[in-house]
């Protein structure tokens, strides 16, 4: 039976609750048998709780960290589960229908093969190439078509690990034709990478977006020429990566490019800690083809994440 006391400071919300599990870490919490029916419980700590046999029907469940958690007999039908903890998590007899596996990691997740389906489930590529080895009977149970079924473990085996960063390219709309050709030539070598739309103004228009890019994506590929040297929004965007660095601790966040030598030669005093800190990339005749190879290896040498060998400071290239 579920514990009367932490429904009581479950219901104080998120905040509330997760202080309380900080401060009383050995407590495995119980709501055995509760009806959480549609409850919004984003970001919550259920890491070793019992929701045994809980209606979690329709509940958003995203960004909660559910490891090692008891969801055995549960009803998860219509619930959210994106980017959930699903570590060592219990999901035996659970009752799955227009269930949303999204973005989670589903390795080391128990009881998959003795789920109680109702219908189809959602369950995303994030998910199937995070996850290995999925039991067949869940994605049957997910409403996969037997030929994907088939055909999914040598579709994941070919895929190559992740071995770049993923980055955002801001450039002035006049550099577009280099912006593009970089664009295409990063996404020919595998690495995950966006540009503003060309019929977009940068930096006025869209400064909301590349702010979150540089949140969302690892680097910022910042474009100099005298297109930009002198706007705003150039100076605005590398102080925000830069800012990025040094306070949450990113490593290299901005990855400055340059077309011609205007950030060298420029009397701007913000450009001194670009200069001083970081390697610029010297993509300058980019329209050869033979100079712009050379250029696009190095940087791809610098994007190469961490997880196939170690990054190296660009002041060190």
């Amino acid at each position: 039976m579920a514990n009367p006391e932490h429904i009581k400071i479950l219901k104080q919300g998120t905040e509330v609750w997760n202080k309380w599990r900080l401060a009383n870490p050995t407590v495995r919490p119980d709501f055995t048998g509760a009806n959480f029916t549609g409850v919004n419980f984003a970001g919550s700590n259920f890491t070793g709780v019992t929701f045994a046999e809980v209606d979690l029907s329709g509940a958003n469940l995203s960004k909660t960290d559910l490891s090692g958690a008891d969801l055995s007999w549960a009803h998860l039908n219509f619930a959210k589960l994106l980017g959930t903890n699903l570590n060592e998590t219990n999901l035996e007899n659970a009752v799955i229908h227009e269930t949303v596996f999204t973005d989670v990691n589903l390795s080391n997740t128990k009881g998959l093969n003795k789920l109680r389906p109702l219908g189809p489930s959602i369950v995303d590529h994030r998910t199937l190439i995070q996850s290995e080895n999925l039991p067949d009977k869940f994605l049957r149970d997910c409403g996969l078509p037997e030929p994907f079924i088939e055909y999914l473990p040598s579709l994941i085996g070919s895929l190559e690990p992740i071995q770049f960063y993923s980055c955002f390219i801001s450039h002035s709309s006049k550099d577009e034709a280099f912006a593009h050709r970089l664009h295409a030539d990063l996404q020919a070598k595998g690495i995950r990478c966006w540009y503003a739309p060309e019929n977009l103004k940068i930096g006025d228009e869209i400064q909301p977006t590349i702010d979150k890019a540089i949140r969302v994506h690892e680097k910022l590929l910042l474009i100099f020429s005298e297109n930009s040297i002198t706007s705003s929004w150039v100076r605005k965007e590398a102080h925000e990566a830069m800012t990025t660095e040094k306070n949450k601790g990113k490593k290299d966040v901005l990855f400055p490019i340059r077309l011609d030598d205007s950030i060298l030669n420029t009397a701007e005093q913000w450009c001194d800690d670009v200069k001083r800190e970081r390697h610029i990339g010297d993509f300058r005749n980019w329209t050869d083809h033979d100079t712009y190879q050379k250029s696009l290896d190095r940087l791809l040498r610098d994007l190469k994440n961490e997880a196939s060998e170690e990054l190296g400071s660009p002041d060190s290239l």
